[in-house]
């Protein structure tokens, strides 16, 4: 009895290093809502868009070699939405980009989000979400800044100007 308890304590404990558990599903309207990864992407509809703008998209390789030590202690927060053709662009566009760059995806969590920026565990909380794509990121646990719904100049040298600290201002900011 004592080594079922000490087993399942040991279960437990480890557990709670696991990586976040993709939470996602389809809404009334067949788009994706609540945490989602790249493997989301792979269902119907939206492999279709992901893929095909995932494969197309060529990151600037000097940008991309700067950002891979910029991001080592970066988070990041995004909020896409699957119904919504800028995030249907950018959010190929990101994974490619980190994938690039050696980003480490523990450090995303990438949530979906309905029309009215919400999800049904309120995941958006907090977050003032207008736009989607919004990529937030975080350094020490504290907003440096965030790209929204499109690029300034392109989205892998906007997200370098956030990451290692350059004044970046996004296209709804005055």
């Amino acid at each position: 009895m004592k080594s079922l308890f000490l087993f399942l304590l040991i279960i437990g404990v480890s557990s709670c290093n696991a990586p976040k558990k993709v939470i996602s599903g389809k809404n009334k309207k067949g788009h994706l809502i609540g945490l989602a990864d790249k493997q989301s992407f792979q269902q119907a509809p939206f492999r279709s868009w992901f893929d095909t703008n995932f494969e197309t998209y060529q990151p600037d390789s000097l940008t991309i070699n700067t950002l891979k030590k910029e991001l080592t202690e970066i988070k990041i927060k995004g909020f896409i939405g699957t119904w919504c053709g800028d995030s249907q662009r950018e959010t190929p566009h990101f994974y490619k980009i980190l994938e690039q760059a050696d980003f480490n995806f523990n450090n995303l969590e990438l949530i979906a989000v309905n029309k009215s920026k919400k999800t049904p565990n309120n995941l958006q909380k907090g977050f003032r979400i207008k736009r989607v794509p919004t990529f937030i990121f975080f350094k020490n646990d504290k907003e440096i800044g965030r790209y929204v719904e499109f690029a300034r100049e392109s989205l892998e040298k906007d997200m370098l100007k956030i990451v290692s600290g350059k004044v970046y201002k996004h296209s709804y900011q005055k």
